[in-house]
């Protein structure tokens, strides 16, 4: 899981830039900022999206997922703990919580955190994690110019995230295929668009509680097959 400690590594390093660039930065600039970002970021998931094998598939996992993940309520306990940390780190920080949550979703969710903890997981190449370390980088510097110290706490969720899935990985590759892949890349798409619009400002969902939908694809994919045998 080396690719995933660099990615862990590279969120903290340029959030900690950011923070320090977001000292000087007016709060025009920084609004703006993060228009650009929540549109980059709904284009990224627009792109992902459109990769669906079954949009069928796609829509009952989605559907079932955010029954569980209200029945749950992750997005909550991502908050309570987002909370925790915020009293043990952030001191008065209205933001720490936003800032927190915001990018271990955009960090998390996503094909790139899949396949690349599979590629590290499996063969040991963490190319692809490495491109994805880049590109969080340059998000958690943005989100922790705007959104403060919060981001650089979603180095945690991350590194326990992928660094599962690549542990994990050998249990699950004679389960991998392309179709399957294809779906939960689809569906991570979804819930990235959801984090654009929440970015943007245009509305408040509670992508966390869709998160449920991610593990859902292998089993709807599984049943199908089973059915239509």
């Amino acid at each position: 899981m080396i690719g995933t400690i660099i990615n862990a590594g590279a969120i903290v390093i340029a959030g900690l830039i950011g923070l320090l660039l977001g000292k000087g930065i007016p709060d025009n600039y920084s609004r703006t900022i993060l228009d650009g970002l929540g549109l980059l970021i709904l284009a990224i998931g627009i792109q992902f999206a459109l990769k669906a094998e079954s949009l069928a598939v796609v829509g009952v996992s989605l559907a079932i997922g955010i029954i569980i993940g209200e029945w749950q309520q992750w997005e909550s306990k991502l908050e309570v703990l987002g909370r925790k940390l915020e009293k043990v780190f952030g001191g008065g920080d209205n933001q720490f919580v936003k800032g927190f949550v915001s990018a271990t979703l955009l960090f998390c969710v996503g094909a790139m955190a899949i396949v690349g903890s599979l590629q590290d997981g499996l063969t040991h190449n963490y190319e692809i994690l490495l491109v994805k370390s880049m590109l969080d980088g340059i998000f958690s510097m943005i989100f922790a110019a705007s959104m403060g110290v919060g981001v650089l706490f979603s180095a945690l969720p991350v590194l326990i995230y992928q660094g599962s899935i690549s542990l994990g990985a050998g249990l699950i590759k004679p389960l991998l295929t392309e179709p399957m892949l294809n779906n939960i890349t689809a569906l991570g798409g979804v819930l990235i668009a959801g984090i654009g619009f929440n970015t943007l400002g245009i509305t408040q969902i509670k992508v966390a509680n869709l998160l449920p939908g991610l593990f859902l694809v292998p089993l709807m994919m599984a049943i199908i097959t089973f059915v239509t045998r």
